[in-house]
């Protein structure tokens, strides 16, 4: 089978395209036929080698969620039939995806509706759950609340734009780069979409707000960034911190949270699956029906072909996706 594969830590011209075995599935696995393999930050920080929850044993396929079809179970007690079309998150922290087959977890593979595609289902756990749980259980929003994403052109971002509106918000502020991108956050359901290459964007975020700041932010650069949200926070307001971009070390003081009653909150979809399993398939199911019943749309920026991992990382690594970034094992 085709396979992209990382022997070494380094430059997109690591990931490499190779011929290798189809694996097997053991006891409570199964083989998926890949159809279609998100490609996620992760993936770049896995392949750098820069701090990442869990460690990248090399070599590696990286790619931690696909969705396709079952070609075959690991043992007889597995009820999913060959052919069954599914979603997977894949074993180890999210590794096995790039190729044309890949070995999942009974655990962690759910089936799919048959109304909905699979370039849609493999982009609805790492970017669809995580925006739906940083905005309604990490971040507790409220109808009437005031919500501030950054990088509303990505995958977290477009989800959590649409999603924003349909648990309530009040206002909706996004941030993005270009004014491409600010206008797709606009058409995504944004009430104002701002640059947040601007040094003073958390003073628009409060000008936006009535001074207050908003009630619910998401984070995901870390360092500067994070302080800079910190103080756009409105009092009671939810800092739900979800990745750190920028690979800065932020810094916080605790005894500046007390008086405004502010929380900041950590969040790993992976994480979530794991301790959180009922809630996190809620999550999915909740989002696959917003999906079909054309309440949130997904945002695709590309379908390439799995020769084009490389390509993929580098659009991802230059800030220019507007939507999720999706390989296609089969596509010549």
């Amino acid at each position: 089978m085709k396979t992209i594969v990382l022997r070494e830590h380094g430059a997109v011209d690591r990931l490499l395209l190779e011929d290798t075995p189809i694996p097997r599935p053991g006891p409570g696995q199964v083989l998926i036929k890949v159809e279609s393999a998100s490609v996620n930050y992760a993936d770049i920080v896995r392949r750098r080698n820069d701090p990442y929850p869990l460690p990248t044993v090399l070599p590696a396929v990286l790619g931690g969620e696909v969705a396709g079809t079952i070609e075959s179970v690991g043992d007889p007690t597995i009820s999913l039939a060959i052919g069954t079309r599914v979603f997977a998150l894949l074993p180890n922290g999210g590794v096995g995806g790039y190729a044309q087959y890949a070995v999942a977890d009974l655990a962690s593979v759910i089936p799919i509706p048959a109304e909905l595609d699979f370039d849609s289902a493999c982009t609805l756990v790492v970017a669809g759950v995580t925006a739906y749980q940083t905005l309604k259980q990490a971040g507790r929003i409220q109808p009437g609340d005031s919500v501030f994403i950054p990088g509303a052109a990505g995958g977290v971002g477009a989800y959590a734009v649409q999603l924003a509106r349909l648990l309530g918000a009040g206002t909706i502020i996004a941030s993005a780069s270009t004014a491409e991108k600010r206008e797709q956050a606009l058409r995504l359901g944004a009430d104002h979409a701002i640059d947040y290459t601007d040094a003073d964007w958390p003073q628009q975020v409060r000008a936006l707000t009535n001074g207050r700041g908003a009630d619910v932010i998401l984070e995901m650069a870390g360092g500067t960034s994070f302080n800079q949200s910190l103080s756009a926070l409105a009092p009671f307001g939810r800092l739900v911190v979800y990745g750190t971009a920028s690979r800065e070390r932020s810094n916080l003081v605790p005894q500046q949270l007390l008086g405004p009653c502010q929380s900041v909150v950590g969040y790993y979809v992976g994480a979530w699956f794991a301790g959180q399993p009922q809630r996190s398939l809620e999550a999915f199911h909740t989002l696959a029906g917003y999906l079909i019943d054309g309440q949130i749309n997904v945002e695709i920026g590309a379908l390439l072909p799995l020769r084009d991992a490389a390509v993929a990382h580098t659009i991802i690594e230059n800030r220019q996706a507007s939507g999720k970034i999706v390989l296609k094992p089969w596509l010549d």
